[in-house]
């Protein structure tokens, strides 16, 4: 297949294979299992160009040392695959803490990331990872949140501020990701505020089309609604007057970004709270137009590229593991991806 375009390289994400899996729900599908389905996905002779991993058991231990991650390069270049944004498990049960907890919780939460930014620097410096951010979020509901937003969104803000800080001293961007279940960051009001309150060069937003879509609704924050309450999806000139809202307000604070698809509702599976519904590509009941909604988040108000990431990634979180081990779900994917890029992308040399 010839395509004009060579970025932004089109990744696929491992924690799918993990996130809302485990005793409460289906089992985990491994790390091997994930990279086997990423590189035999192929759309007339092209493939993924790399994964975004997640540092926790039982994909990548948080505490690998660097033996464990010169295997783990080796293990993934050998599919011909390269690595992008990390997500650090910041959460109490992988052993991090409430952003806006404790102190104790806090300087958890800010070890875990530690963590992740030292994971990072060494695949940068193997070789693997030319491209890419570590991903956060606050580790706290909304409801807790709400207790005391004011003084709530300042605590998290302090942690991020710790966790840039030990960030920029491994050359790492921090990406807080915007999904409705994270307290301070449940809407993009919200989501603006923290990021504001936070005040470090190093940290930006992670967008994704599944979890942004629920902004436009107010999901968990009614009063940050976009779109009117009586909408109705057919209109599509509506929607994307409210895509173009939301998007004038965070694409500048954007430095990752997962093409998805989501029905307009909220999902959750295994000990994941519910959270915008990733559909599969060509699920009858999306609500977006994925290769022209990317558009919003890829270009600026005047139609120009921002070329703001190396890198797009897919998000294909609580899928069910029926969906998931099929060989075309990602066949499927992998098509939308190559649209997008298409539509989307540039020309860098090699």
């Amino acid at each position: 297949m010839d395509t004009a375009h060579n970025f932004p390289k089109v990744h696929n994400a491992l924690w799918p294979g993990v996130v809302g899996k485990g005793p409460d729900s289906e089992p985990p599908i491994s790390l091997d299992q994930m990279l086997e389905l990423t590189a035999g996905a192929k759309v007339d002779g092209v493939g993924f160009d790399g994964v975004d991993l997640f540092l926790a058991e039982p994909h990548t231990s948080i505490d690998s040392d660097t033996g464990e991650i010169k295997r783990l390069v080796d293990k993934i270049s050998g599919y011909g695959l390269q690595v992008g944004s990390l997500v650090a498990p910041v959460w109490v049960p992988t052993g991090g803490g409430s952003a806006m907890g404790s102190k104790e919780e806090r300087a958890r939460f800010v070890l875990q990331v530690k963590k992740a930014c030292r994971i990072a620097q060494q695949l940068r410096e193997e070789g693997i990872r030319p491209y890419g951010v570590v991903r956060i979020d606050s580790s706290v509901d909304p409801a807790t949140w709400s207790a005391d937003p004011v003084g709530n969104t300042a605590l998290i803000a302090e942690t991020f501020r710790e966790a840039c800080d030990v960030a920029a001293d491994y050359g790492e961007r921090l990406a807080a990701e915007g999904e409705i279940c994270w307290g301070g960051m449940h809407s993009w009001k919200t989501m603006i505020d923290t990021l504001e309150a936070v005040d470090r060069p190093n940290i930006g937003f992670q967008a994704d089309m599944a979890h942004t879509l629920l902004y436009l609704l107010g999901y968990n924050r009614p009063e940050d609604r976009i779109l009117p309450d009586n909408f109705d999806w057919s209109d599509r000139s509506v929607l994307k007057k409210g895509l173009e809202e939301l998007t004038s307000r965070l694409r500048p604070w954007t430095i990752d970004f997962h093409v998805a698809q989501n029905d307009g509702t909220v999902h959750g599976s295994g000990s994941h709270d519910k959270t915008g519904r990733h559909c599969q590509a060509n699920d009858p009941n999306g609500k977006l137009n994925i290769v022209e909604d990317a558009g919003y988040w890829l270009r600026d108000e005047n139609g120009k590229l921002t070329k703001a990431f190396k890198h797009i990634c897919w998000d294909g979180c609580m899928f069910p593991n029926e969906v998931m081990l099929q060989q075309s779900t990602w066949n499927e994917i992998l098509a939308v991806m190559i649209k997008v890029r298409e539509e989307h992308g540039w020309s860098e040399g090699n």
